[in-house]
């Protein structure tokens, strides 16, 4: 019989010979963690350790692990029925849009699919046809940040704003065009937040004439950049954005899939500010990633212009698994759960702690900026204060490596800018214990403490 040294040896091994990891340089001296168990906010591994989950998987698992109520939900509907594609329909499809629509107090035409990534494909696809069909035939383009991360498919990877995610992938699809976005932190010398953000929000509106506001369909954006730096803006951007959009007849379309379902101390980020999206996509927290499913939920004057009897005037799109009948019972078992257990109000709570107790680290000689909206924090590692100079791979690397030796598991925005690449991210479940967040306060105060020099 195999001692767990012998079977954790032999598992790493096949993983190494079958296993290709997301996102991860290849490195034979740092081995995966396997786990094999996981509950509330931590994961254990197939040696026993413990980690305390700070980024909540990838900023999905809203509820914490291990929720016999949603792995129940999805067991019984699969008894029932496992599935049906939606050019029918089911029930647990319609309570989830409905219930989707009463969590944004509006009325949206909900349309399911896997991740979101294809939200954003399907919110593109719909806004070139919606302008096609209002006879504004050269509507293609969409404007996005730099920074920004929209997805890996090939349109959501156009729409993306950091080139490392592009970077011996392009040339990728046309007509997706940048703008720089607001970093208050960055901002020049002297400049206040509020002029900074309108001056970005203006320079993104001359994008619009420059390219001739004609051909502008959308413009994409986060409520908050969160996977680029967790870069927030004050709100003035976001509604001047939005009075942009509606001067030059542009649909603004927001990414709620990080931001969504309670993260950001709201049920959703863009209601931080006082917009009202055309189009809103969400994934992630819909299911706290318990099953695969996204959302582009459309403004109903929108999706009456596909109501056309002319010839290719539906919206011509289908998805095999998108709006799974498990994955929408599981969802709505997850918005209860959410509700029930105030998780909204506790990711604000639980966020304000968190500021308020890492404040210190701001005096940390690497530490240039932190900031955190809600349960989503991010800390920027400076070589030097006065420069701002982005610290090293190394030096963030190390951080992110203590981190994990005490049991803690935190992010990073990888892959994005070179260069830039220097914000640390903490994303934990919003339904994390007083104990949790102890343990996280302890931890990076303990780390930075020891990377000091």
């Amino acid at each position: 019989m195999k001692t767990v040294k012998e079977e954790t040896q032999s598992l790493i091994k096949k993983d190494r010979d079958h296993v290709w990891h997301h996102i991860s340089q290849y490195n034979d001296k740092s081995n995966p963690i396997i786990a094999t168990e996981a509950k509330g906010a931590w994961i254990t591994d197939h040696n026993g350790n413990k980690y305390l989950d700070g980024m909540s998987g990838l900023w999905c698992v809203n509820v914490g692990y291990g929720r016999n109520e949603l792995a129940q939900a999805a067991y019984e509907q699969m008894n029932q029925m496992a599935y049906i594609p939606m050019t029918q329909s089911h029930i647990p499809a319609i309570k989830l849009a409905e219930k989707v629509n009463e969590w944004l107090s509006d009325d949206y035409m909900i349309f399911y699919s896997n991740s979101g990534s294809d939200a954003n494909e399907v919110a593109f696809k719909m806004a070139r046809q919606f302008h096609q069909q209002n006879g504004d035939f050269s509507r293609y383009k969409f404007i996005s940040r730099y920074r920004a991360y929209h997805g890996s498919s090939l349109g959501a990877l156009s729409a993306t704003g950091q080139a490392l995610r592009k970077y011996k992938y392009e040339p990728l699809s046309s007509g997706f065009l940048h703008v720089a976005p607001p970093d208050n932190y960055r901002r020049p010398l002297g400049q206040s937040v509020e002029s900074y953000n309108v001056q970005r929000a203006e320079e993104l509106e001359d994008k619009i004439i420059w390219e001739q506001k004609e051909t502008i369909a959308g413009i994409i954006m986060e409520p908050l950049i969160t996977g680029g730096g967790v870069l927030i803006p004050h709100p003035i951007y976001v509604e001047k954005v939005q009075e942009i959009c509606k001067r030059h007849g542009v649909l603004l379309i927001i990414d709620e899939v990080i931001c969504g379902f309670g993260r950001t101390g709201k049920m959703f980020g863009h209601m931080h500010f006082d917009i009202n999206p055309d189009i809103i996509t969400m994934a992630k927290g819909l299911t706290s990633a318990y099953l695969p499913l996204s959302i582009t939920a459309v403004r109903k004057d929108i999706y009456e212009t596909f109501k056309q009897n002319e010839d290719n005037s539906h919206f011509r799109h289908v998805n095999t698994f998108g709006g799974n009948p498990a994955a929408c019972a599981v969802a709505l078992k997850n918005l209860e759960i959410i509700e029930k257990e105030n998780l909204t109000e506790r990711a604000a709570v639980l966020g304000e702690r968190l500021q308020n107790e890492l404040e210190e680290l701001k005096n940390h000689p690497y530490v240039g900026d932190i900031r955190n909206l809600g349960l989503l924090m991010g800390i920027e590692l400076v070589e030097d204060k006065d420069t701002k100079k982005p610290a090293s791979a190394q030096r963030v690397g190390k951080i992110i490596s203590d981190c994990k030796a005490y049991g803690l598991i935190i992010g990073k925005n990888g892959d994005t800018v070179a260069g830039y690449n220097n914000i640390l991210t903490i994303c934990p479940p919003l339904s994390s214990t007083d104990n949790d967040l102890d343990f996280i306060i302890t931890v990076l105060k303990k780390v930075f403490k020891q990377n000091e020099s």
